[in-house]
């Protein structure tokens, strides 16, 4: 499965990072960009070029060999997409939809495979106006998949599910890696590109700034964070810790690239005081950490411009 995330900041100059990536897997973050327009607008732009809604004012767009804009049914019969909203026939049954667009393509993916890549199964039998949210969305994908493309593109599928629903989505997702399919996905959510891409490309006012895996990416900020809530009166238990930084309410952070060492002589110091450190966390960097330290060091050189 060949994935790379794009994290777009501002800017429509996004190119791949790699001249012969073919794919990737893009995530856009709402805001605004040099031209005026929202973030949500980059991917929108991107997907309609790829299926030649919107022709490129310049350069070339090559999808699995072919020119979209040429609107060959060879290049349709190997790609799918599935968009933020569809719509099927709500008294046909999960499986009765998914059969119906098996029928549009010469080779489809067999029914029954598709339906458990989708986690469906149980629900072949069910009207689709009797569907879930999270169901719905996953029979949107069985449709995307029913033609057995070689290039999946999904669209914010987890936009508005709860923390389960979209953990679901996640295993959906994996799933794909099992057919070798390749998948372009857009998404507002940092942790879902950190634990479903297997490529990161980080893109500042349209210019690329950072590329990599989700761990090349985070280990650039090779810093773990240590919090806990300092009782009333005791700051001297953080007297000499230079990296140390308390608010007014107590809470207490500590950013250390040797956590080990620095957890150590903060239990040793609070047991030899009797003291319970309330609220004690330890957390790696993440995805979020490190664009956000990307594009805020980008805010602050526009400053001083």
């Amino acid at each position: 499965m060949s994935i790379l995330a794009k994290v777009l900041d501002s800017g429509l100059r996004a190119q791949s990072p790699n001249p012969g990536d073919d794919f990737w897997y893009g995530t856009a973050l709402a805001g605004k960009s040099s031209t005026g327009l929202r973030i949500d607008a980059v991917s929108a732009l991107t997907i309609s070029t790829v299926f030649a809604c919107v022709r490129a004012v310049a350069g070339d767009v090559a999808v699995l060999g072919h020119d979209p804009a040429r609107n060959e049914r060879a290049f349709k019969q190997r790609i799918g997409i599935v968009l933020q909203t569809t719509g099927v026939e709500p008294y046909l049954t999960v499986e009765e939809t998914v059969d119906l667009f098996r029928g549009y393509y010469p080779h489809p993916r067999p029914l029954d495979e598709v339906l458990e890549v989708v986690g469906m199964v149980e629900q072949r039998a069910t009207r689709v106006r009797r569907l879930s949210g999270g169901q719905q969305r996953r029979l949107d994908v069985a449709v995307g998949l029913a033609g057995d493309p070689e290039l999946l593109f999904l669209d914010e599928p987890t936009t508005g599910f709860d923390p389960s629903a979209r953990r679901n989505a996640w295993q959906m997702v994996k799933n794909l890696q099992s057919l070798g399919k390749t998948v372009f996905l857009t998404t507002h959510y940092m942790d879902e590109a950190q634990q479903l891409a297997s490529r990161v490309a980080i893109i500042v006012r349209g210019e690329i700034v950072a590329e990599g895996t989700p761990a090349e990416l985070m280990s650039r900020e090779a810093q773990s964070t240590i919090s806990f809530r300092l009782p009333a009166g005791r700051r001297d238990l953080i007297d000499g810790l230079p990296d140390a930084v308390a608010t007014g309410d107590g809470q207490v952070t500590l950013r250390t690239a040797a956590p080990t060492a620095a957890l150590y002589e903060l239990t040793r110091r609070a047991t030899e005081r009797g003291i319970e450190l309330g609220e004690l966390r330890v957390s790696q960097t993440s995805l979020e950490d490190v664009y956000l330290t990307l594009t805020s060091e980008d805010a602050a050189a526009q400053a001083t411009e």
